[in-house]
């Protein structure tokens, strides 16, 4: 008697076996999504314009931080965005520098200004947190969050110049 041999075609479970195989070999998600995905953030300036350094009210500004993701279509990539602290090292208060003399702000992640964006650990701040799932085409389409800011009112130390600070976005995606 001669022995049987049997033939499964299965043309679809290979590339399913390699990305199992890549999963398992991967160990935490953000390992795949490395290898298959990419993402960037990009963010837009936020100008709070004139100062008027006796005036009681705060002056807010808003702007935006811009998530987009390229890779696997179908994959679901979760993201977070953190921001720094900026030229003060503290995220309870910001500092605008115009020289020696600067100028008390912050930025949060909701309209009511009560959310600091930060770390997400430090002092209770938050970062943004969400996800995108990329399209047939394997990208998604630009994830926009709005960041307010807000320039604390009656600092009467100000002096007049062009006061700025720099500040660190770092996106983290899995």
């Amino acid at each position: 008697m001669s022995p049987r041999t049997t033939t499964i075609h299965t043309p679809f479970l290979r590339p399913l076996l390699l990305l199992g195989l890549l999963l398992g070999l991967a160990g935490p998600a953000r390992a795949v999504c490395t290898l298959v995905c990419s993402c960037s953030v990009t963010t837009t300036t936020l100008a709070f314009g004139s100062y008027n350094p006796l005036a009681f009210g705060n002056t807010d500004s808003s702007g935006t931080v811009r998530v987009q993701c390229g890779g696997v279509i179908g994959l679901l990539i979760p993201y977070e965005v953190t921001m720094s602290t900026g030229s003060s090292g503290s995220y309870a208060i910001r500092k605008l520098k115009f020289g020696a003399h600067t100028l008390d702000y912050n930025l949060y992640t909701d309209a009511t200004y009560t959310a600091v964006l930060g770390d997400g650990t430090t002092g209770g701040t938050q970062k943004i947190s969400s996800s995108v799932t990329l399209d047939l085409a394997g990208l998604s389409p630009p994830q926009i969050h709005w960041v307010y800011g807000r320039l604390a009112g009656r600092q009467l130390g100000a002096a007049p110049g062009a006061y700025s600070d720099s500040l660190t976005a770092t996106l983290t995606y899995y």
